[in-house]
């Protein structure tokens, strides 16, 4: 049995990496319907740093509660060390990983030696996948598999009234991702060839052989051509980057198709009807029966978990710096002793 205190990250003031303190704190208790989880790797989000520095560009009414002391982190991959009443389906000692109580709670303690979450945000681990690139599939692989695959949910976007719903991918469709080589954007081109679509990747140059290893039909470096200008017709647009600079991507894509801005931005519904062009987006959400079927994915090696780097939970603040100078390719993942 776990003790009365565990190693975590805590922050107890907004700010930069520098505010991430490895502390003790008490060990979680799971309560009804819940698992308590010994982790072994955490994988790392944009939510974790939006949190740490108090989400100062999110509008108040769309901020979740946050309360300090605070403990990061939404992704794990560990051991089930305890099964709290109405569990079915886990029990101690079962590998698993998940995406925890995302969105409900902007952050799920995941920083540390133990974490507690619904059972049902958890998947089982395959065996032939370790705990680092499962820790890096949750939050990322179900943002990729919730916009391209099956939404899975009847929740409201936060950001327009629209619902998402994913066009059908097949081998007649041409896809564009904006941002293939970070976390989403290289789990999405991979979904996005297991469905047959030809796949035009845009990133960094330094990126493209391992973009092309991952199936990428084409490529395009943003630093030396601006892709809304090189490519036409496509019949979606992925954009991993998203934000007040989706917009441009409508020029991309052909009358009848779409525009997925993963961080939404601002966009005029009358110009989109003019162009044809359905823009639509939505928030990931926690989901243990999507993650199963990543898992098999990556197991049987249809899907690649990129690692862009590890370091030790006691230096998350080292692996924020590192998030911060951008142009990771796939994950960053801490590890736990």
């Amino acid at each position: 049995m776990p003790t009365q205190t565990m190693k975590a990250i805590r922050l107890h003031e907004y700010g930069g990496p520098e505010v991430l303190r490895y502390e003790d704190v008490p060990t979680p208790q799971p309560g009804p319907g819940e698992v308590l989880v010994r982790v072994h790797a955490v994988g790392l989000n944009p939510p974790d740093w939006y949190a740490r520095e108090g989400m100062p560009n999110v509008p108040e009414k769309l901020k979740p509660p946050m309360h300090l002391p605070l403990i990061p982190g939404t992704d794990v991959s560990g051991v089930v060390e305890a099964v709290a009443d109405g569990v079915d389906g886990l029990a101690v000692g079962d590998e698993v990983f998940g995406l925890l109580r995302f969105p409900n709670a902007l952050q799920a303690d995941a920083y540390a030696e133990y974490v507690t979450a619904p059972a049902s945000d958890f998947a089982r681990k395959p065996a032939a996948v370790d705990h680092v690139h499962a820790a890096g599939l949750p939050m990322s692989g179900l943002t990729a598999w919730q916009f391209l695959i099956e939404l899975g949910h009847d929740h409201p976007s936060p950001f327009q009234e629209a619902r998402h719903t994913p066009i059908a991918l097949d081998g007649g469709k041409t896809v564009l991702i904006n941002g293939a080589a970070g976390g989403v954007g290289h789990l999405a081109l991979q979904l996005a060839k297991w469905k047959g679509a030809r796949v035009i990747a845009v990133a960094s140059g330094g990126h493209e052989q391992f973009l092309r290893e991952l199936g990428a039909d084409d490529f395009i470096d943003y630093t030396k051509e601006s892709p809304e200008e090189a490519v036409r017709d496509v019949d979606l647009v992925l954009d991993t980057v998203g934000g007040p600079h989706s917009r441009r991507f409508l020029r991309s894509v052909k009358r009848g198709g779409s525009l997925y801005p993963v961080y939404f931005g601002d966009f005029d519904d009358e110009e989109n009807a003019r162009l044809g062009v359905t823009v639509t987006g939505t928030q990931v959400r926690a989901n243990g029966a999507q993650l199963a079927e990543l898992g098999r994915l990556v197991e049987d090696g249809t899907v690649r978990v990129g690692i862009d780097s590890t370091f030790p939970l006691a230096e998350a603040a080292t692996a924020h710096e590192r998030a911060a100078r951008g142009h990771i390719r796939g994950k960053i993942v801490l590890t736990v002793a």
